[in-house]
């Protein structure tokens, strides 16, 4: 089943999100290689698809676990988590309808 990952950043977590980011995207990319991943991306702080110094207010995540213990289980390792970058984290069953 698929599962949303929804995150929310600490204030000011860009310098920690810049150091994580490499744990973090090699953990995404295993997901997308096991063709696992629908969607991973964050959400930019200001309306700007390169925010810059303003940073990133937090992070969707949309990929396919056995269940929801095991999709909270792999959010709560992810190492944005580990560095303090996520002040809070979702984790809610998704339903893909279209496209």
């Amino acid at each position: 089943m698929w599962y949303a990952i929804m995150a929310e950043d600490t204030p000011n977590s860009l310098e920690k999100r810049l150091s994580a980011r490499p744990a973090h995207l090699e953990r995404l990319k295993a997901l997308q290689e096991a063709g696992r991943l629908l969607l991973a991306g964050p959400f930019p702080a200001i309306d700007s698809t390169d925010p810059g110094p303003a940073g990133f207010s937090g992070s969707l995540i949309v990929a396919e676990f056995s269940t929801l213990e095991e999709a909270r289980q792999w959010a709560n390792d992810d190492p944005f988590v580990q560095a303090g970058v996520y002040l809070k984290v979702d984790v809610k069953p998704f339903r893909k309808t279209l496209p």
